[in-house]
């Protein structure tokens, strides 16, 4: 059982929740894209070159055919999302420090500029030469560009469908999501009300921002306090939504199966390397129930066999990585009145100077103690919202997030342990596909503040129409080669 608590190289960044379809929608030949074609396009580690300008944001990967169909008007998209949110982020942005201009800045200028009012306080430490004054982490960055705000978007079914439902989503008298209320797109675009902070976490449960049925590939970097690299894991993960699809058939729900069980997406994670891993492979479905716990089902190759991972065992960490199967994505945890349940508050309403990238060319320099370079910074409008855990048994005490109020993404999440003590940091480097209006987590940090590790990732993501119900079986984890 040890072995199966301990299985979980590159699982986490991808238990972003998944769905699929009881027949392909999508009849033709599969089109997935390999690790060697994506390092042909962008090497994981030391280079700049930009991935997806490089792949004509995958117009090089997808058949002509589904391009046309997951493809939208890009001025539509985001006329409808404005109306959505109520807003354009260059518009609500600037106010504070406005001698902060567009513009390229190294650490120094932090001595001549307040960056500390623009960036949250870990943030603003690792806009630092590695290691000086701060741990020993991957992530660091001494040069940056600010870019001028741009307004961010979602595919217009997606748009279209939230503006069809906005008001239709309730709450009960605690907060919770009535989930009978709950049709399709985003729940809550304009949070409000004495419940709003659990709105926030119902947007980014409920998320699009990957689409709805996905394929991702993704490399996986340990780094220790010396800087010395000591794990290095690829992985490949499907992905598929399960209620409220509007972006390809079936529309709705999936099949009848999803209905009866209430199921919000479903997951598979197979682990291609290191070699002693290979084989090991992961099943999970996310249901709408909060009373009702996911499942989790783990395929362990050198015992043959299937095991169940309990609630408990979702909080264990994933061997090489910084971070438990609940930080799935940053934040995987359910949201439930009786099984762990949080006090919800909002903490703060604020601009952020927050990275993000549309060509892909950020990367990370090995030889420079692991620390960023190319990376662009834009203002974006931000929510704070902090989570008080009510369980003292749970392994995080508090969360603190940041979410973005236009694309109702997260940014960053600070875990404390049960002392108080800043524990572990998941960041998050958004790519943007503009064609699409979809988001993917282009890079990923995961950081841990006691024992001073890092695990950095990256990732590609993009629609796979081709994907069915039977490749999410427990018989599919354990053919997957």
């Amino acid at each position: 059982m040890k072995r199966v608590k301990m299985f979980g190289v590159g699982v986490l960044v991808f238990l972003m929740g998944l769905g699929v379809t009881l027949s392909a929608a999508w009849p033709g030949e599969p089109y997935p894209l390999s690790f060697e074609e994506a390092e042909k396009c962008k090497g994981w580690l030391d280079d700049p070159a930009p991935f997806y300008k490089n792949i004509d944001w995958y117009r090089k990967v997808i058949p002509p055919e589904v391009y046309a169909k997951i493809t939208h008007d890009v001025e539509k998209m985001k006329a409808t999302w404005a109306e959505c949110v109520g807003f354009k982020a260059p518009d609500v942005v600037g106010k504070i420090a406005p001698e902060i201009k567009p513009g390229k800045y190294t650490y120094k200028d932090k001595a001549k500029y307040p960056f500390d009012k623009l960036m949250w306080k870990h943030m603003y430490d690792r806009f630092n030469p590695p290691g000086e004054g701060t741990p020993n982490h991957v992530g660091n960055f001494t040069e940056i560009e600010i870019v001028p705000t741009r307004q961010y978007y979602y595919a217009l079914p997606v748009a279209e469908a939230t503006l069809k439902n906005i008001g239709k989503s309730k709450q009960d008298n605690q907060g919770y999501l009535i989930e009978a209320s709950y049709e399709a797109g985003y729940p809550f675009p304009r949070p409000s009300g004495k419940f709003k902070a659990q709105q926030i976490l119902y947007n980014w449960k409920k998320k699009y921002y990957v689409g709805e049925d996905n394929y991702w590939v993704e490399h996986v970097l340990g780094v220790n306090n010396r800087w010395n690299k000591d794990s290095d894991a690829m992985g490949i993960a499907r992905f598929m939504r399960n209620k409220g699809r509007v972006m390809s058939e079936p529309f709705g729900w999936l099949d009848k199966r999803a209905e009866k069980q209430n199921e919000l997406r479903m997951f598979t994670y197979q682990c291609v390397a290191p070699r002693d891993a290979f084989g090991n492979n992961i099943l999970g479905v996310f249901y709408c129930d909060p009373l009702n716990p996911d499942l989790s089902m783990i395929y362990v190759n050198v015992l043959r066999r299937i095991r169940r991972m309990s609630s408990s065992d979702m909080q264990d960490p994933a061997v090489g990585q910084d971070m438990i199967y609940d930080d799935a994505e940053g934040f995987g945890r359910k949201l439930s009145p009786k099984r762990f349940p949080y006090e919800y508050k909002l903490i703060g309403e604020q601009e952020f100077l927050v990275p993000m990238t549309i060509d892909g060319s950020p990367y990370i320099d090995s030889k420079d103690k692991y620390s960023y370079k190319k990376l662009t910074f834009e203002r974006r409008p931000m929510y704070v919202i902090e989570l008080k855990q009510l369980d003292p048994n749970y392994v995080y005490g508090k969360t603190v997030a940041y979410f973005d109020k236009e694309t109702l993404v997260a940014v960053a999440f600070e875990n404390y342990d049960q002392k108080g003590r800043y524990y572990r940091s998941y960041n998050i480097l958004y790519g943007f596909i503009p064609q699409m209006g979809l988001f993917n987590q282009f890079n990923s940090l995961a950081l841990d503040h006691v024992d001073t590790h890092s695990t950095w990732m990256y990732g590609y993501c993009y629609p796979a129409l081709w994907l069915d119900r039977t490749q999410f079986t427990a018989g599919a984890i354990k053919r997957a080669k």
